[in-house]
């Protein structure tokens, strides 16, 4: 029976990749797992990490996968904060032979939006990580593959380059925090949002900030946990 499934959420990023087990009514069963992304981050050695994290916690069976950049069919088309070597790799399948269970991957971004998103209206979600991942939910239907991120944003930057973890450094957590502020506004006024998520693990730095309610920030794990929902979607 569907409702007795097991799923392991996978979440892959450039700094980290991140697994758990939820039960068929998408209750947790485990601790997050997590490990380093591998340098490089070639699909084996990030396929290998899935695996060996896989045997920590409990049985599942079936896959959802979270992974930045642009996925077709389970077939990886970017993945502009991995290694060179990804694109065309058919990730679906690759970890279906490792680990013997059915597979779905999605844009990480899309994941993490079904997972957080309320299905009325237009909701758009943008995580702030390594990179920034964007995802577009019309009455709780995917747009999929909105890869924001490497759009031109401001003076030859993308929004990537504008708002991601090497701007973050670069420019300190304050400037950072004004730079996330006018990716909002923007977008606001593209796409005229009636919810704007917030996830990614960089959000963490925006939780003193006082926004309007219509601004929703989300945990990390609720990037791994949207994996549940994407078994969902048929």
């Amino acid at each position: 029976m569907e409702s007795l499934l097991n799923t392991l959420c996978v979440d892959i990023g450039g700094t980290g990749v991140k697994l758990i087990v939820v039960d068929g009514k998408g209750l947790q069963l485990c601790d997050r797992q997590r490990a380093k992304t591998p340098q490089p981050g070639t699909p084996e050695a990030i396929i290998s990490v899935i695996e060996e994290l896989s045997g920590l916690v409990p049985e599942f069976d079936r896959i959802a996968v979270g992974f930045p950049g642009v996925v077709h069919e389970g077939i990886i088309g970017t993945a502009a904060n991995l290694d060179i070597n990804w694109p065309g790799t058919d990730l679906a399948d690759e970890l279906f032979q490792r680990l013997n269970k059915p597979v779905r991957v999605a844009n990480d971004a899309d994941v993490q939006g079904y997972g957080c998103v309320r299905g009325k209206g237009v909701e758009m979600v943008l995580t702030l990580g390594t990179g920034m991942g964007s995802a577009l939910f019309v009455d709780g239907r995917l747009v999929p593959n909105l890869e924001l991120a490497h759009h031109l944003f401001k003076k030859g930057k993308t929004y990537e380059d504008y708002v991601g973890r090497p701007a973050l450094e670069t420019v300190g957590t304050q400037k950072w925090i004004k730079r996330v502020k006018r990716v909002i506004e923007t977008t606001k006024r593209v796409w005229n949002w009636d919810l704007m998520h917030l996830g990614g693990g960089n959000t963490k730095l925006l939780r003193d900030v006082q926004f309007p309610e219509q601004i929703q920030l989300h945990s990390n794990t609720a990037g791994v946990l949207g994996g549940y929902f994407l078994w969902q979607t048929d």
